[in-house]
């Protein structure tokens, strides 16, 4: 395998680009405006529904939906009769079982949800004899075995080589602090950047996945554009990863980097109910959060039929036959994939959204998906199990642009940027020189 430089993936949550190109025009990011000095910069697309589990868990598979299975934030398991909740609120997570929730989110999303058919980025470049890292994310399924830091919590994790989740779990003792505690002040990104330093002052992996997630939680509370502190703090964790290499000019020389955001946020300005539309309807379940809610049930047009002039509907998709239909107002389009393309049968106006089509039909192929799934107009945001929501501040999950838009920046790639980030995860194989685990139709409508 020829010598390559090693990568670093940036995923800083709920980053929108607006936010990004300021940031880097004026100089409040300089660690970010430092590496889009000698990168490359464009915006991408996200997968559908644009919620944090999904789309990590997208970028960690190079895969939609219909391929890693993970559909939402909040679900319903058919095989054990039961909705999944992985942290839309603290309300909702006791709302589904405090227990419950916390083994979900930590465990059964990558040792039981997560698609068998699904290889992670760690999966891949380890087999091949690399060194994985991740930091803080929540797809992080690998081969190598973790024991638990908590007392009490006897259940292993498998991540990969390096593996470091919340003080939970850690591969390597690297005298990080606590990162739970004070998360408003960046506490978790802190986290991050202590691990980090310590990973990059021993030269301690091949590929990195350096996730900061405190920019999303400010954002949640503030709203989209009023998180100028929360970016600078993580990119102070982006600065001291640059620091530990010992400088700007030694860490281009040591790295390739990868910096983006899993999916947009945009303003809050109004509540849904999308339960309120089912309320007395037998044998239904709806499950709803932030900017997307499922419904499961028998006979889906009849279901979307009672979403016409909902407030929390917009573009209500589901199947038919081998056809994926999206409602919007009483009006009706029909698509599916072809060898060339997407056939369709009505207004294509109706899906106007980026990549619109293949993102909703990879999301209604995953088998863990309700048969109805719902993308609520532009700031409507849908309460979770325990009516809680983002109000006043910001939110996302919908199919529309800025819920579905993220910065994508790449140093030292050559002319290579990906295009959405469910590319993000060939392109770190392909990097390598390692063959990637399924063909680029995986992730297409195929």
């Amino acid at each position: 395998m020829p010598d390559r430089k090693k990568l670093i993936l940036v995923v800083i949550d709920g980053l929108t680009p607006d936010v990004f190109e300021d940031a880097v025009e004026t100089g409040a990011a300089p660690a970010l405006a430092f590496l889009a000095a000698h990168g490359r910069y464009g915006r991408g697309v996200s997968t559908f529904p644009s919620l944090t589990p999904v789309c990590l868990s997208s970028i960690a598979t190079g895969a939609h939906p219909d391929v890693h299975h993970i559909p939402h934030l909040v679900w319903y398991h058919r095989g054990e009769r039961r909705v999944v909740e992985y942290g839309s609120s603290f309300a909702a997570i006791r709302a589904a079982g405090t227990r419950r929730s916390i083994l979900d989110a930590i465990f059964n999303m990558n040792e039981q949800h997560l698609g068998p058919e699904a290889v992670t980025v760690y999966e891949a470049l380890e087999d091949a004899g690399l060194t994985a890292a991740a930091v803080n994310v929540t797809c992080y399924r690998g081969r190598t075995r973790h024991r638990s830091l908590l007392p009490g919590l006897a259940r292993p994790a498998y991540g990969p080589k390096r593996f470091f989740f919340y003080n939970l779990f850690e591969s390597d003792v690297t005298g990080a602090p606590v990162a739970v505690f004070g998360r408003s002040a960046g506490s978790i990104d802190a986290y991050a950047a202590a691990v980090g330093r310590w990973l990059v002052t021993r030269d301690g992996f091949d590929f990195l996945f350096y996730y900061l997630p405190d920019y999303d939680f400010a954002s949640h509370v503030l709203g989209p554009g009023a998180t100028r502190e929360a970016l600078t703090r993580s990119d102070a964790a982006i600065g001291a990863l640059i620091e530990a290499a010992g400088g700007p000019d030694e860490f281009l020389e040591r790295y390739a980097v990868i910096v983006c955001s899993d999916h947009g946020q945009t303003p809050v300005e109004r509540v849904a109910s999308l339960q309120a539309s089912f309320a007395g309807v037998d044998d239904v379940v709806v499950t709803a959060s932030n900017r997307a809610g499922m419904v499961y049930g028998r006979d889906a047009a009849s279901l979307a039929r009672r979403l016409d002039g909902s407030p929390a509907a917009e573009v209500v998709l589901y199947r038919e036959g081998d056809e994926v239909i999206a409602r919007r107002d009483g009006e009706e389009l029909r698509f599916r994939p072809t060898a060339g393309g997407w056939e369709t049968s009505g207004d294509e106006t109706l899906l106007d959204q980026p990549d619109a089509l293949e993102r909703a039909w990879c999301a209604l192929a995953n088998p863990n998906a309700g048969e109805l799934i719902v993308s609520p107009p532009v700031g409507v945001e849908l309460t979770d199990l325990a009516g809680r929501s983002h109000l006043g501040g910001g939110s996302h999950g919908s199919l529309e642009l800025g819920d579905s838009e993220v910065p994508m920046l790449t140093v030292g790639l050559g002319d290579r940027l990906p295009r959405r980030i469910v590319d993000i995860a060939p392109l770190a194989i392909e990097h390598f020189g390692v063959e990637l685990p399924y063909g680029r139709a995986a992730h297409a409508a195929a």
